[in-house]
This record gives structure tokens, sequence and C-alpha cells, in this order.
């Protein structure tokens, strides 16, 4: 923790009074804009040789204010008079409106944040802040990229960068513009979204990252607001980018997408006809190991069995564990859900896999299943379920999710292996897809 009000408020009482007490007037009236006393760790750029800073966080994660902040550390010098690091500032928003209305005008905006004797100028008919010591910022709309061709700066402020309409065009030509000074550098405050832009920017070696929720400043937010937003939101995908500021990404030709899961989430679950836990066990127990995908999921089964839905209820994986450790795991998921059978994958333990869940339960009802197809193929018909409506997701399971919406016919477009997609594949199987086979044909083929 860098804030020194966050150390004044943990401090005791006579550690307080005693600070409060040693500084003088003029440090007394300057102290409510000293912003590196204030901010959240997210809100200050690290050190280092960088050129490209990203803030990226939830609503209301005190971006804005960070991003006005870092203009006036840009822009004022050490005394009223003395000149800045930065002469000429582009300020990029959504909308010249936008711009001007939050990132100038607004409660967080620069003006706000200024000391009076350091407050620039608003030039309304050049659309343009002056400062005293002659730095001067020009505000820019990302509907316009060609206004941004011509002028130089040597540095930029860009606001919401993440839900521009012409994103790529209006970066690339103040990318042109950053050409001043020794250092050109470029603050981004966004709420993350999955666009190309933002994920390239991400990428580079020159771009450094801070990232906080909207729970961190909720000092500085209504009560009201962070108990709606969260009941209605926390444990969604949208909660995720929204309020978490987790940047969530869906492959290009996904299986599965965000919107597709979200239209499906449930907060009431119906009477369940069939639980049962599925594990995806590691091959081996290390720490490089693949994680052990566990995965609840639940059904009705009442009707013809096209009918059928499923409720995925908890994704309970581990990271690298050994083979007792992710055991006791799947079969306290079964007693937390009441579940009628574990389902495992023998593919890579064969008898050992059910020799070690026999160790921990040896009456545990259990179905062994073996893969005789790649994971992309064997996830094709649990999608196909997803695409007609059948299975609805519970909240919180984030990890999953992004699994599957990284999961395309060609593989897995993540990092490591889709274990809690192929974990939720069994359970679909032994649940409906099982079901429905023998209900269309004689014998049941192996996935």
């Amino acid at each position: 923790m860098r804030s020194g009000a966050g150390w004044i408020a943990s401090a005791d009482a006579a550690t307080r009074a005693a600070f409060l007490n040693g500084l003088s007037e003029g440090e007394l009236l300057a102290l409510p804009y000293l912003f590196e006393f204030w901010a959240l760790d997210h809100q200050l750029p690290p050190e280092g040789d960088w050129r490209n800073l990203v803030i990226m966080g939830g609503r209301g994660a005190g971006k804005t204010r960070a991003g006005a902040e870092w203009v006036r550390s840009m822009v004022e010098g050490a005394r009223p008079g003395d000149p800045g690091r930065a002469k000429r500032v582009a300020i990029v928003g959504e909308t010249i409106d936008q711009a001007r209305e939050v990132m100038v005008f607004g409660e967080s905006g620069i003006l706000a944040c200024s000391p009076p004797d350091r407050r620039p100028d608003w030039v309304a008919g050049r659309r343009m802040l002056s400062w005293p010591n002659g730095a001067t910022a020009q505000i820019f709309s990302a509907h316009d990229p060609e206004s941004l061709r011509g002028p130089q700066f040597d540095a930029a402020w860009v606001d919401e960068l993440a839900k521009w309409p012409k994103a790529q065009e209006t970066w690339d030509m103040l990318q042109f513009g950053l050409r001043l000074g020794e250092n050109p550098r470029v603050c981004v405050t966004t709420t993350p979204r999955n666009v190309a832009v933002l994920k390239n920017l991400l990428k580079q070696g020159s771009t450094v990252v801070t990232h906080a929720p909207t729970e961190a400043n909720r000092a500085h937010l209504a009560e009201s607001f962070l108990e709606e937003v969260q009941a209605r939101y926390a444990g969604t995908r949208l909660g995720r980018q929204e309020l978490d500021g987790v940047l969530l990404e869906d492959s290009e030709g996904a299986m599965w997408t965000s919107a597709m899961i979200e239209a499906q989430r449930v907060d009431t679950l119906p009477d369940l006809d069939r639980i049962v836990v599925a594990v995806d066990p590691p091959v081996t127990g290390h720490a490089g190991s693949d994680e052990c995908g566990i995965v609840v999921v639940g059904a009705v089964t009442q009707g013809p069995v096209q009918d059928w839905r499923a409720y995925v209820l908890e994704d309970a994986s581990l990271g690298a564990s050994g083979p007792t450790q992710w055991a006791r795991a799947a079969i306290s998921m079964m007693e937390k859900w009441g579940a009628d059978r574990l389902v495992a994958e023998v593919n890579q333990g064969g008898d050992l896999v059910e020799a070690v869940i026999r160790q921990v339960d040896p009456m545990v009802p259990l179905t062994k299943v073996h893969a005789s197809r790649g994971k992309a193929a064997r996830a094709e018909p649990a999608a196909a379920l997803y695409e007609q409506g059948r299975v609805f997701h519970a909240r919180d399971l984030g990890a999953l999710e992004d699994q599957m919406c990284a999961m395309t016919a060609q593989g897995f477009e993540g990092k490591g292996s889709p274990d809690r997609v192929d974990a939720l594949v069994w359970a679909l199987h032994d649940l409906i897809l099982g079901p429905s086979a023998h209900w269309r044909r004689p014998a049941l083929r192996s996935l």
C-alpha cells in the first residue's frame, strides 16, 4: 500500500494527531491536492521506462481521477510557473462532449483536481486547456480520427478506449502525433472489453498495467450503488468485466460466447432430479501439472429426454494437485451437493484413478469414462445443448466460462489444457448426452 492516507487511517490516534499537528498552514492547504497522498495503488503509475500506461478497472474504480491526476503530474512544475515534463497534451474521449464533460469539467476531471494556483483556463473556442506555465491540452473525439492528423504531442490521456467506435484508426493517428520531447507517454483509462485495439496494446512490451475492481474505491461510491450492482451482476461474466475490470476474451469461432452463457444465467435453481460431479484428473501431480477439472452439474429429467435441462452449479477445479487431494475435493463436492454419482475420466490414469478414489471413499458411486476423440470434438455435442437453450449457469463460474469461450472447433486457444471444460462435458454426457444417444439408437458409442 503506497497511500499516505491509508497509512494514516490505519495508525493510532496519537500518530494521526502528531502528523496533522506537524503540518504548516500551507501544507494543510496543499494536502487535498497531493494525489500521491490520497491515491489508491492502482491509480499511481509504476516507475520504470514505459510508453503506455493502461489503468484498467471496473465502473467507479477511480480511473478518471487517475487519468486527470496523471495529466497534472505531466504538466505541472514543482512550483507555479515552472515548466513541466509535458508541454502539449492530447485528451481523447469517445466524443467531444464526453471528453469535455468528463475528462475536463467532470467531478474527477482535470479542473476539479487542480489547485487554484495551477488550475488551467478553458479556451472554449479552441477546445483547449491552457496552464499558467504555458502547457496546453487539446481535446479530440474518437469519432474523428483525422482530427489527430497533423498535431503533435509529448503526452496523451485516452479515456474508455475499449468502447471507441473507431478505436484502431484513432489510436493509430494518436501514435503518429506522439513525437515531442524525450519520452512521449500515454495514459489509457478504460473498462476492459474484448476488442483488438486493447488486446494488442496490452501485449506490447512498452505497456504497463494497473488494475482494480469497483470495490477498491468503495469509500467514494454510494453504498446503494454497490449493493445494487453487486446483487445484479456479481458472479456473472458481465460483472467480471464491468465490476471486476477483467478482460474477457471470446476466441474467434468459439463454441461458446459470453452472450450465449449470460443469456442462460439463473439465480434460482429448480428441483433437480440428478446431480453428478465430473472429474478430469491431471496426468501428474507436480507444480507444472495441468489443473484437475472438477465440475458439479445437475439436471431436470422430467418428460421426454429431448426436454431435459442441465444446470452448472459449481466449478471446484484445482490447480496442480496430487491424486489424494483432487479425489478428496471431488468427493467433498458430492457431499456438499448431495450428488448421485462421480464421473471420472480414466484415459490417463486407468485403474489408478479408481484406486485413488476408492481409498478416499470405497463406496462412492463411480462411472469411469474413456475419451476416444479430442477435447474439441467431445465438446461439440455439449455446445449444441447450449445452442438449444438446455444448459444454464449459476453465478461464480468465471474460470470455467473463460475456458469455454476459448474453445473452438480447431482446439483450445487459452493457456494450458481445458480441463474444466472437459469435466463439464463429461457431466453433460452422463446427465443428458448419453441418455439422449440411448433414446436415438440402441447402442451408445463412446465419446
